[in-house]
């Protein structure tokens, strides 16, 4: 019936257009899970071209795979590089012109070059470990490459040489003498990501060893697990590096301490540590097109990963540095600056959006360049912006908008397979929460929607907690998956998420079970009386990570309203959580100290504390490799469930970490979420 709408779309519009009756095939998960992915959109030096990534699903064999687009800026055409062939992934532009990117056609990890065209490419590394992240010079002689190293190693043969020794050892135990013994999803092996730098010679190709920017540094650039080549930068003179870093030490697991660290390109000193007064989180080094300024994100309270990033300006020469625009209360992520470095562009949640701000440094005067949606990767042209955005209702598209004007769409992704497919109209409401401050949510209608129907409703809760429910197409936690399932989807951003303020986002710190329980309570009693499509009385309750706590809180405190919860992922013993998650700074902020000062603050709100009272079915979600919420918590929360006779189950994952990431498990992941609803609403 409708194809994929522009963000632009006034509420009354949409409302019209999704409200017809159809007879279409309804979006699902297996949807869902075969669409096409368009991120990391990389503008041309020339201003001509965007090169992008696009991940595409083979649903049948449960594996996808990465090629490299380009759209050509004036005509719109896009097309597939030839090259992409065999994988790709990390398409970067040099300033030589030439497209960057990373490939394991030759059995490893490797950078690569190609040109415009992208029908051959050149293999520019040849290193005996796979390469990570990458980043080119300004005068593109200099290749900066990250590698996964033993940071005791003086050379890279000693790594490959320890690598192999493990592989032929008989004995398989392994002795740890500090934390992280494990992180995220991956076991601690004793290795590192380490910077290094490789000469090009005359042909582009790297040669001669590797200099070792990092020589016995004991911590990671990128950061683990989630860094990338935002975590350094190269000066525009290609004299130096500037990377994010945390010395692990024997406090890695309860420190946010990431300093910014400069270190010459050609090794000949140590790195030097630039931001040794901050105590918190300093990150994303980027220069100033004349070299005279570093910016950079800086957060301002240690051991809290839900601060504020401030942006912070430094001068090279002097070191003199201040706070951009120290009043706006915003995040400051990923700071780019302008071709003609007048102004500084970053994104942040924005009330329920994700924007790309523009700002400028001299004045700090802040100004939104994008609008309704999640913008989640841009680079600019030589007169604005080019950016991924995201909605409610239609999966990443490119979009290229000159600064001050208005946004015009590129790509039409997945029009083939959305064609006729009937999304359920979301809505943005606001009500009066906890201590009488103003709440947003969102209301998603079902698919083919009827007015004077009756819906089934699904409260999905996020996690974070410090995150938002926003106007995004998300692909774990997607409304439409319920909306063409025929249920209405309630979001409330409670007290702690993003995009209203810091002190909005710090007021759930050390109040998990009230503030947004709350929030929760008096939005979901809002909606009932707004909407009146609203089945109250056939509604379940779902969430994941503070989500899956805040379910199996709502199990024991406020089970009232619900058929059935749906806990994914999810804190049951907060106590327990205390002494087995790996991120210990996370929990000690939470709870105000740990869990032996203030035991107390760890029982406060505590799901294990109310199990007497769970009386509603429910259904835990796990998945084996997680290790910021680990295993046991769900096993334990299941079996107390079984052992008071509460219809439950468990959706066990072994593979999977804190997200369900393989297609085919991502559908089970909802086939049995959704039959879950559909025994409990009928």
């Amino acid at each position: 019936m409708t194809r994929l709408l522009s963000a632009a779309l006034t509420a009354a519009a949409l409302t019209a257009l999704f409200a017809q009756p159809t007879t279409a095939e309804p979006f699902t998960a297996k949807l869902m899970a075969s669409l096409d992915r368009l991120d990391d959109p990389r503008v041309s030096p020339d201003g001509k071209y965007v090169l992008y990534d696009l991940r595409t699903v083979d649903f049948g064999a449960n594996k996808s795979a990465h090629a490299l687009w380009l759209l050509d800026l004036k005509t719109k055409a896009t097309r597939k590089l030839a090259i992409s062939q065999g994988g790709t992934s990390s398409g970067r532009w040099g300033a030589d012109g030439n497209i960057y990117f990373i490939s394991s056609r030759s059995g490893t990890a490797q950078v690569y070059r190609t040109g415009v065209k992208g029908e051959k490419a050149v293999q520019v590394t040849h290193a005996e470990l796979d390469v990570g992240a990458f980043k080119l010079s300004p005068d593109s002689k200099t290749l900066v490459i990250s590698q996964t190293v033993f940071p005791d190693c003086k050379d890279i043969a000693c790594t490959v040489e320890r690598n192999k020794a493990k592989e032929t050892q008989k004995t398989t135990g392994v002795v740890y003498d500090r934390v992280f013994v494990r992180h995220w999803d991956e076991w601690a092996d004793g290795t590192r990501n380490h910077l290094y730098a490789l000469h090009l010679n005359a042909q582009g190709i790297a040669e001669g060893a590797p200099i070792a920017l990092m020589a016995d540094f004991d911590g990671d650039a990128p950061t683990k697990p989630f860094g990338g080549d935002g975590d350094f930068d190269i000066s525009p003179d290609s004299k130096t590096l500037v990377f994010s870093a945390k010395i692990a030490g024997k406090s890695e697991p309860w420190t946010t301490n990431f300093d910014l660290w400069q270190v010459p390109l050609d090794g000949s000193k140590a790195p030097v540590d630039l931001t040794p007064t901050n105590p918190a989180w300093d990150a994303a080094p980027a220069f100033s097109p004349d070299g005279k300024w570093l910016a950079y994100s800086a957060m301002k309270r240690p051991g809290f990963e839900a601060d504020r990033f401030g942006l912070m300006l430094r001068n090279v020469a002097t070191g003199e540095t201040h706070e951009v625009a120290p009043n706006w209360d915003h995040s400051a992520e990923g700071a780019q600056w302008s071709h003609d470095g007048k102004r500084i562009l970053v994104a942040s949640d924005d009330i329920g959006q994700h924007k790309v701000f523009s700002i400028d440094p001299m004045n700090g005067k802040v100004s939104a360049l994008t609008g309704q949606g999640h913008v989640g990767g841009f680079d600019q042209t030589p007169k604005g912006l080019v950016f991924a955005q995201d909605t409610l209702t239609s999966p990443a598209q490119l979009y290229v908008q000159p600064f001050g004007g208005k946004a015009t769409r590129l790509t039409h992704l997945n029009a083939d397979k959305l064609k006729d497919v009937p999304m359920g109209a979301p809505e943005q409401f606001s009500f009066t929460g906890w201590n009488g401050e103003t709440v947003h949510g969102y209301v998603v209608k079902p698919a083919g929607y009827q007015p004077g129907k009756k819906y089934p409703v699904a409260l999905l809760i996020h996690g974070g907690p410090q995150g938002s429910m926003a106007n995004n197409f998300h692909y774990r936690w997607n409304a439409q998956v319920y909306a063409g399932a025929g249920y209405a989807a309630v979001m409330i951003d409670f007290h702690g998420s993003t995009g209203y303020g810091q002190a909005f986002t710090d007021s759930i710190s050390q109040h998990w079970g009230d503030r947004p329980l709350e929030d929760l309570q008096k939005g979901w009693s809002y909606a009932l009386d707004k909407y009146d499509f609203l089945d109250g009385k056939r509604a379940c309750a779902l969430g994941g990570s503070y989500g899956g706590f805040m379910v199996n809180w709502i199990a024991g405190n406020w089970s009232a309203p619900f058929k059935c919860l749906v806990s994914h992922d999810g804190v049951f013993d907060s106590r327990g959580m205390g002494y087995a998650t790996e991120e210990l700074w996370f929990d000690e902020w939470e709870r105000g100290g740990t869990v032996y000062d203030v035991p107390q603050n760890y029982e406060r709100f505590n799901p294990i504390n109310h199990v007497k009272a769970w009386d509603k079915p429910i259904l835990f979600v796990q998945g084996g490799r997680d290790y910021r919420i680990p295993l046991d918590q769900a096993i334990g929360a299941f079996t107390i469930a079984q052992r008071r006779g509460v219809e439950s189950k468990l959706l066990y994952f072994p593979d999977e970490n804190h997200w369900v990431l393989k297609p085919q498990n991502s559908v089970q992941w909802h086939d049995e979420v959704l039959s879950w609803l559909n025994t409990h609403t009928k």
